[in-house]
Order: structure tokens, then sequence, then C-alpha cells
């Protein structure tokens, strides 16, 4: 159990038949200052090999809201990829790879950790992690350990109910307070 732990992995067990499935790569490249993790995508993410892909899903509308660029809500990929580059954002999750039934990370099992410790090679200037949720927090105490601002946001889901006006607050609370440190 501890060497679990210590490895990343959930203590959950799987479904017997649930297949291991491998996370997205990230959207980082040397210039990004802000990382925003999530804690692993969803089915409709996978599908669509990006990140937050489900439509009722509110990260972009929420990182629109925060930026000032409602581009971000188009739906074109590639496009919303550049654009995140180009304002030194970047997106990953915690977990590389798990096993999972559905989209909910309550049913995350057997979830092995991405390696962090690459990013001062692929992000030297990021100094800012914001975790999508409580799953994604706990890598929190990583980044804080190796000098990371960091803050727990709400989680984007639609699996959470709290409403949009809230979520874009807290967002808007922690992203002004990041940028003060």
């Amino acid at each position: 159990m501890a060497a679990a732990r210590k490895a990343g992995q959930t203590q959950r067990e799987p479904a017997a038949d649930a297949p291991l499935l491998e996370g997205l790569p990230p959207i980082l490249d040397a210039g990004v200052e802000t990382l925003f993790l999530g804690s692993f995508p969803s089915p409709a993410s996978l599908a669509a090999a990006g990140y937050y892909a489900h439509p009722q899903n509110q990260f972009w509308r929420l990182l629109a809201a925060l930026t000032g660029d409602d581009a971000l809500i188009e739906p074109d990929y590639r496009e919303r990829r550049r654009r995140l580059l180009a304002r030194r954002i970047g997106l990953w999750d915690l977990y590389r790879h798990c096993r999972r039934e559905g989209a909910l990370d309550a049913a995350i099992a057997d979830a092995v950790r991405n390696d962090f410790s690459r990013l001062s090679h692929e992000a030297p200037r990021l100094v800012r992690v914001f975790f999508n949720g409580k799953t994604a927090a706990r890598g929190e105490n990583w980044f804080r350990q190796h000098g990371f601002v960091t803050a727990v946001l709400p989680s984007s889901s639609p699996a959470l109910t709290l409403p949009f006006a809230l979520k874009l607050e807290r967002w808007r609370a922690a992203w002004e307070a990041a940028d003060a440190v």
C-alpha cells in the first residue's frame, strides 16, 4: 500500500475489465508561466484528443472570462492551443494513465502521476499552478515544495453544480492573488 502511494497511485480497485487509459500530452512550451492542472481527461476529451472537450465542461468559458480572450470559447482546438501558449498558459493533468469507467474523478483507479520533474526543462518560466478541482489538487504539495505558487480552483466539470458565476468569482480571486505574489 505504501509503495502504491509513493508511486502516486490510488488505492481503489478498478473494474476487472476496465482498460488502462492513457492521458493527453501536455500543452507546454518554454514561455509558459501558468499551468492549469486537471486530474485526467474525460472520455469526451480522450475521444477528441483535446483537453476539456465535453460541451458542458466550463473550463474554456472560465478561462476566456479570466483572460478576456473570447476566442478561447471557439471550437477550433488548434486555435485554443495557440492562444493559450501566446498567453503563456499551459495545460496538463495530474495523472498520466489510469483505469476509469465513466468520467467521474471518483472512479479513477490505478492512477500513475505524470513526471513533473521535466517542467524545469520544458517550461523554465513556470511560476503558477492552478489545480482544476480537488482530485487534481492531490498534486499540490509537490508543486509547493518545488517553489511554485499554487491555488486550488473549483472544478470546471459539470459534475460540480456550483453556478458558473460563483466558479468564475473563485477562479478570478485565485488568478489575482497569484499575480500579486
